[in-house]
C-alpha cells in the first residue's frame, strides 16, 4: 500500500499469521491482510466447529469484498455494513441450523488512510501502536473483566489471573444489536501496529512484545511472538498481525 503521511512517502509493510496453540483442537481464529486498500483485520471465534470458525471466517470474507473509497467516512460506513450483516447472518443461522447455540466472533480492524487511523472492534481482540518504544493499546475490551477494572473494582493485576477474564460483553453474532466502537488516531512513519486475539496477550508479556517487535523483519517478529505465547503454553489461538510504515524509496 503506498502512502504519503505527513507529506513523506511511506509504505505500510505487514506480516500476518494464526496458530492453534497448545490447548484447543481447533484454530477458530481467523486473519485478513489487505494492504492493497489500508485494511488488516483480526477475528477471533466462539462456539465450536461449527460455530467459531464459521464466525470469524465469515467476518474476514465479507471484509476481503471491500474496496477503497476517497472519503474516509464512506470506507468506515463499507467496513461497519460488512460487519452488521455478517452479525445477522449469524443469528439467522444459529436459529435454522444450531438450536439457537450461540455462536460469534470478537474482531478489530486497522484503517490506515494517508495519516489517519482507525481502529473498529467488538469483543477483546486488541489493536497495539508500538511508538518510540512505547507500546499501547488502542482498543479497549468489551469484558466484563474489564469493566470492574474501569469502576475500580479490580486492579489490573487482579484482572489477569481473574477467574471471568474470559467472559466478553460484546461480539458479532450474539445479539440482534451491536455496537462497533470506532476510535481514530494520527499515524506517522515508524509507527508499528499489532493486531492480535487474547492467545497471545494472555500468554506473552507486553516486555516480550516490545522486544519481538523491535525486530528488523516483520515476518520473523510475527513468527517470534507466536512462539513466545507457545513456550508459554497458550491457552488460546493465537492471530498477529503487524503492519509497520517505512520510507518508501522513490
Amino acid at each position: 500500500m503506498n502512502d504519503v503521511t505527513v507529506r513523506r512517502p511511506v509504505i505500510w509493510n505487514c506480516a500476518g499469521a494464526t496458530d492453534v496453540g497448545t490447548v484447543r483442537p481447533l484454530n477458530e481464529d481467523a486473519f485478513l491482510v489487505q494492504p492493497e486498500i489500508g485494511l488488516w483485520t483480526v477475528a477471533d471465534g466462539m462456539g465450536g466447529h461449527d460455530g467459531g470458525s464459521v464466525a470469524s471466517q465469515m467476518i474476514v470474507d465479507e471484509l476481503k469484498k471491500l474496496t477503497t473509497k476517497i472519503n474516509l467516512d464512506s470506507f468506515i460506513k463499507d467496513i461497519e455494513d460488512a460487519v452488521l450483516a455478517v452479525n445477522q447472518y449469524l443469528l439467522n443461522y444459529s436459529k435454522t441450523s444450531l438450536n439457537g447455540r450461540t455462536i460469534g466472533s470478537t474482531f478489530v480492524s486497522l484503517l490506515i488512510k494517508g495519516n489517519i487511523g482507525v481502529c473498529l472492534w467488538a469483543g477483546d481482540s486488541r489493536l497495539y501502536r508500538l511508538r518510540h518504544d512505547k507500546l499501547i493499546m488502542i482498543s479497549h475490551d468489551h469484558s466484563h473483566v474489564a469493566e470492574l477494572v474501569k469502576e475500580g473494582l479490580i486492579s489490573e493485576e487482579e484482572a489477569a489471573t481473574h477467574p471471568e477474564s474470559n467472559v466478553i460483553t460484546r461480539a458479532v453474532g450474539t445479539s440482534e444489536r451491536l455496537d462497533i466502537d470506532i476510535e481514530l488516531f494520527d499515524v506517522n512513519v515508524g509507527d508499528q501496529f499489532l493486531l492480535c486475539s487474547d492467545g497471545l496477550y494472555n500468554a506473552v508479556p507486553q516486555s516480550e512484545i516490545i522486544s519481538a517487535m523491535n525486530g528488523d523483519d516483520l515476518e520473523v517478529s510475527v513468527q517470534q511472538l507466536i512462539e513466545n505465547a507457545l513456550q508459554n503454553k497458550a491457552t488460546d489461538n493465537i492471530s498477529v498481525i503487524l503492519v509497520k510504515g517505512l520510507h518508501q524509496n522513490v
